[in-house]
């Protein structure tokens, strides 16, 4: 069927009501679990088709992510529908208050290919535990996922309530041009800003996973070998195609030469003096990618790698030396394993660097200065970070996950991914046994009482 006779069937399909039934809720992704499960080596072959990723980084990143998301959903969506208890006002006396979780309704997935099995699945966990139904259009780029995922899904789920649709920018923008009652998007600001403008026509809220410049700031006082190991795996993971990854270097003055050294070190104790022959570094997502990638580097001056294979697909980890402000690989995100080096030496640096760019989705700071790391934290706006370490604040699922500004509109992870996909409604629960006269008509002689009255308040 087409997306608007999709689309139809699934509108139908809610008003029956079948998806507000917390037991339906709950089988439906324990079979989404299962179907995982019996496909866990299938799972790996299509991420390494798609980009080259190793079982382990699969695991890791992917596959046991989603596990443990289901696994949480399984237990906890039971207590999550129940209503949240609120204090009642004394205004409103007697009464009690609360506020009851309801679905959207008809909602739409649209994930990105840079980890295209975890970035599906984690948003339509919490949309159908919270009752909605889910079209999921994946990424036409990871196509080996997007086919798996489209055949775990029919396995899973009735397609009136989960459902997957293939396809290219034409297809999103024939799901985008229809009426939703929620919409999810992860990928580029760029498309992030056309997903906007198209659900804006039929007010439809959303949730935009963005991305951004993301600084890395290396103070003099941080642990250097530590530092550099934790930079090396946070910005090589995935080839540098990672949303949350440090996207360039601020590093004191006094320490770059030393910081530098121990990277390159890191660099081949990770994946050898061979980098292209590791099985551990993954490769860029489709020849267009690459070819921008590499036009990041003319004229650059290179500190270490640059080497490169367009018919594999393969960018060493590449290190670029003081790159200006105006220089090409500091006009946007760089998406890829190439991380700018820029060293500084007071906060008015740190200020003109970071402040020229939009409000990151992450932000980093390796210091071992307690004050240091609070004027960090308070000074710049970002949507997550880490002191110490980058990019695994997503491990926390604890922790809501989102951007700010251009990297961003809303959070999500763990509970709070239910609660992205539900409507609360206040609702106040008025007694019967007593009806004070103040409010009511006529009004002579009760403005003083009330006044009064407000006034203890």
């Amino acid at each position: 069927m087409n997306v608007e006779q999709l689309h139809k069937t699934q509108q139908d399909f809610f008003k029956t009501r079948k998806t507000q039934e917390l037991t339906y809720r709950v089988k439906s992704l324990q079979r989404l679990k299962k179907a995982i499960e019996s496909r866990e080596q299938q799972v790996y072959k299509a991420l390494a088709d798609d980009l080259g990723k190793s079982e382990f980084e699969s695991f890791l990143t992917e596959y046991n992510a989603i596990i443990r998301e289901l696994k949480k959903y399984i237990l906890s969506t039971s207590k999550w529908s129940q209503p949240k208890i609120v204090r009642a006002s004394i205004l409103n006396f007697p009464s009690k208050a609360r506020r009851y979780p309801e679905p959207y309704g008809n909602t739409l997935i649209i994930s990105p290919w840079n980890y295209p099995f975890q970035l599906a699945l984690a948003p339509l966990i919490g949309a159908v535990a919270a009752g909605n139904t889910v079209v999921l259009k994946p990424s036409e780029f990871s196509k080996a996922t997007s086919k798996l995922l489209q055949e775990i899904i029919e396995e899973a789920f009735d397609e009136a309530h989960v459902s997957v649709v293939l396809g290219d920018s034409e297809v999103a923008q024939e799901l985008t041009a229809l009426p939703w009652n929620y919409i999810f998007f992860t990928g580029s600001t760029a498309v992030g800003q056309l997903i906007y403008q198209a659900a804006a026509k039929h007010l439809t809220p959303v949730t935009l996973e963005l991305g951004g410049k993301n600084p890395c700031v290396v103070h003099e006082t941080a642990h250097i070998k530590v530092a550099a190991k934790r930079i090396v795996w946070s910005k090589f993971l995935n080839a540098g195609q990672t949303c949350i990854a440090p996207d360039y270097l601020l590093v004191h003055k006094s320490i770059k030469d030393q910081l530098v050294t121990e990277i390159k070190k890191q660099i081949h104790e990770f994946f050898g003096a061979n980098v292209k022959e590791s099985a551990d570094f993954p490769r860029i997502i489709r020849e267009n990618h690459f070819d921008a990638l590499m036009s990041l580097l003319e004229g650059a001056t290179l500190l270490e790698g640059g080497d490169h294979d367009r018919d594999a697909l393969y960018i060493a980890p590449t290190l670029v030396d003081e790159p200006s402000k105006d220089a090409k690989i500091m006009e946007k995100e760089i998406f890829g394993p190439l991380l700018p080096v820029i060293t500084y030496t007071t906060k008015e640096d740190l200020e003109h660097w970071i402040d020229s760019f939009e409000k990151p989705l992450g932000a980093y700071c390796f210091t071992g200065d307690s004050k240091f790391e609070m004027w960090f934290i308070k000074r710049f706006a970002f949507g997550g970070g880490v002191i110490n370490d980058s990019i695994v604040q997503v491990i926390n699922d604890r922790l809501p996950f989102g951007g700010v500004g251009s990297s961003g509109i809303g959070s999500y992870h763990g509970k709070k991914t239910f609660e992205v996909f539900s409507h609360y409604k206040s609702v106040v629960h008025r007694g019967t046994w007593i009806d004070l006269p103040v409010r009511y008509a006529p009004y002579t002689a009760k403005l003083s009482r009330i006044k009064k009255l407000m006034s203890w308040l």
